[in-house]
């Protein structure tokens, strides 16, 4: 099986400190802080947003592929991931993530284009390796 690989370097305190993560296969780079995490500091982005990124990319290829083994040929299927941090006991934690997406994909209907979806967003590798998590799907719409 494939292996894939990440960084990342944390500088000075939680509160005041910096990080940067990379993406080896791409060479991709970000900054991550602790406003980018929990006040919404948008010049930087956020582990959960990474985390958001793994579940929708994945979700989107696994409907694509299911849709494609029901007979079904997408012309693109659009997704996003909300990720809700939220204050826990001990800390904070990923209490949710609801995905939306979108689909183009001729000649289905809708109940087996959300029969197909829900299958994805619970079958995905990502979705698994996140199984501790209440993963949603909020909307799944067909164009």
């Amino acid at each position: 099986m494939s292996k894939h690989y990440a960084s990342a370097i944390w500088n000075g305190n939680l509160t005041k400190g910096n990080g940067k993560y990379a993406l080896k296969t791409s060479g991709f780079e970000n900054g991550y802080t602790f406003p980018s995490r929990f006040e919404n500091d948008k010049n930087h982005s956020s582990p959960e947003e990474l985390i958001g990124a793994a579940c929708a990319s994945c979700f989107s290829m696994a409907f694509a592929h299911g849709l494609d083994q029901a007979g079904f040929t997408p012309q693109s299927i659009a997704s996003e991931a909300e990720v809700t941090l939220n204050k826990v006991e001990g800390g904070f934690g990923i209490t949710a993530i609801a995905l939306k997406t979108v689909g183009q994909v001729p000649g289905i209907d809708n109940a087996k284009f959300l029969e197909i979806a829900n299958d994805a967003k619970e079958n995905c590798p990502v979705s698994k390796a996140l199984s501790g998590t209440k993963i949603e799907l909020a909307s799944a719409i067909l164009k």
